[in-house]
């Protein structure tokens, strides 16, 4: 049975219970649609908890580039499965799990470029519970499932989806969509991705309710 977590503050406390574990360091996975409140979770979780013994590694910075995409045919959906570098991610993944006595750097996507930056976070020596935040950790073909049997805890987001379209109408606005191509994402690609990322739900340890 998937178990349920209440809200933030319930997703706070599981964190903490990690936190004051005598074991090794743990992988948190949270999943959820494309405007969930992924992002808005894990800043919440690493403000309330003010610890360097906890880091998020978002997925997004396993983007191709905008460049490579072009090349494959693919621009016009990114943020679909085939649009990242899966075997990259697991094996950043394998490394976090496995080397433990050395800082592991990894790369961020900057929504104000549509580009990942190398090397731009960092797993250090002393993080304990490390955050994985992305779409397709319950994904289960195209390499993607080789990235559930790399963590410890999958957490998948339930929200109420009008709110979440709002939510991520404005967003692509904010960064620069004008609001009809804003929508048009939203309701196109975006939805055949959250189609896809709410197929893995019944895998996850665990669904988080979200306003």
């Amino acid at each position: 049975m998937t178990d349920v977590i209440s809200g933030k503050e319930g997703a706070l406390l599981r964190i903490r219970e990690l936190l004051n574990r005598s074991t090794d360091r743990a992988l948190v996975g949270i999943v959820g649609k494309p405007g969930a409140g992924k992002s808005t979770l894990s800043a919440y979780l690493m403000e309330e908890l003010k610890s360097s013994e906890v880091t998020v590694v978002p997925m997004d910075g396993y983007h191709l580039s905008n460049a490579v995409l072009q090349e494959l045919g693919r621009a016009d959906r990114k943020g679909a499965p085939d649009t990242f570098d899966v075997a990259g991610f697991a094996s950043l993944l394998q490394r976090i799990r496995v080397e433990k006595s050395v800082d592991i750097y990894y790369p961020v996507f900057d929504r104000a470029i549509e580009e990942s930056i190398a090397a731009q976070g960092v797993v250090t020596q002393e993080t304990k519970v490390v955050i994985v935040e992305g779409n397709y950790l319950l994904h289960d073909t195209g390499g993607w499932e080789a990235i559930a049997d790399l963590l410890d805890e999958i957490w998948f987001i339930d929200v109420d989806d009008e709110k979440r379209l709002e939510r991520l109408i404005a967003r692509h606005i904010a960064y620069g969509k004008s609001p009809e191509a804003a929508e048009s994402w939203s309701r196109g690609s975006d939805e055949v991705n959250a189609r896809t990322i709410d197929a893995g739900r019944s895998r996850a340890h665990a669904v988080i309710t979200l306003d």
